[in-house]
């Protein structure tokens, strides 16, 4: 049996939304009222990632004065620097970063001559201790050679809240899949990518398994993997046993487990609490992921289990 650490680690889950936007930035409320609304829908923790160029200050946004009794936050920002394939700056999510975090030459969301490349200003937050992932690959028009060029990356945006809203470019499977396929062993966040101009907020968000709400306990976990994604189905168990994987969750239509390439299977029913999945379809795929989808399309998602 093989049971993946958000699901056999010690603690409890703690909600959380790693992408989001404020004044400080392109967004359109103050960092504290941005903290405040995220506190009042119930979640536990908030990352204020703005955007990381010149023209913004360079900001590392020091919302530590609002953190309060039962809700922390963690210091981050989107990174900006080099050219991806089609000539537009890399968006690259940083969360877990020091406040003295050093600038690359971008003024601007302009790619510059000389500037930092996108992959080694990745492996720079991942080196200064950052949880760092690839941000909405659909959105962005990232190719797979983009993708795997950030090898420092943690994790893929499987889900943006704000690309759903705003261009109906949310998703990041298929890059995701793909880079697993080649044996990368990434995780998948869901975000909201809110800058509350327009309904982009509370729509996706990571589950962090950990023993305590500090921000470096949940960026300890979050590097481990220990966390799943939602946008409000809850994953309870999943593991695999034998030739299935077993799923326990909230009420659910679907249960899908996928694999590599064509790999896939889905169990149907009504008010699912429980499924267990045969991987005969998934083509002895070396990482099993799942997908559990509630009577209102709503998602959510494991990370990917690795079958060794």
């Amino acid at each position: 049996m093989t049971r993946p650490l958000a699901f056999s680690a010690p603690g409890r889950f703690w909600r959380g939304n790693l992408h989001t936007h404020s004044t400080r930035s392109d967004g359109v409320l103050d960092p504290e009222e941005v903290c405040r609304r995220y506190r009042a829908e119930g979640y536990d923790f908030l990352a204020l990632t703005d955007h990381f160029i010149g023209s913004y200050g360079y900001p590392i946004v020091d919302t530590v004065p609002f953190r309060t009794e039962g809700f922390t936050t963690i210091l981050g920002a989107e990174l900006h620097s080099g050219a991806m394939k089609n000539g537009e700056i890399w968006h690259i999510l940083a969360v877990g970063l020091p406040a003295d975090f050093a600038p690359s030459d971008s003024p601007t969301f302009q790619p510059m001559p000389g500037q930092e490349t996108g992959p080694e200003i990745a492996a720079r937050a991942v080196a200064a201790g950052a949880f760092v992932a690839i941000a909405h690959p659909q959105w962005s028009g990232l190719t797979l050679e983009d993708a795997r060029s950030i090898s420092a990356a943690h994790a893929v945006e499987i889900y943006n809240h704000g690309c759903a809203t705003g261009c109906d470019r949310p998703d990041g499977a298929a890059i995701a899949d793909l880079l697993l396929t080649e044996g990368r062993r990434l995780t998948l966040i869901a975000t909201d990518d809110a800058h509350f101009s327009e309904p982009d907020h509370f729509g996706g968000w990571v589950m962090v398994k950990a023993e305590e709400n500090t921000p470096e306990a949940l960026l300890a976990a979050l590097k481990a993997g220990a966390f799943y994604s939602s946008q409000g189905p809850e994953l309870r168990d999943v593991y695999l046993d034998g030739d299935h994987v077993v799923v326990e969750c909230s009420a659910a239509v679907s249960v899908v487990a996928m694999g590599h390439g064509t790999g896939a299977k889905a169990v149907h029913g009504h008010s699912m609490t429980h499924a267990r999945v045969p991987l005969a379809r998934l083509n002895k795929s070396p990482w099993v992921r799942v997908a559990v989808i509630d009577a209102a399309g709503r998602r959510a998602w494991s990370n990917p289990i690795w079958c060794d």
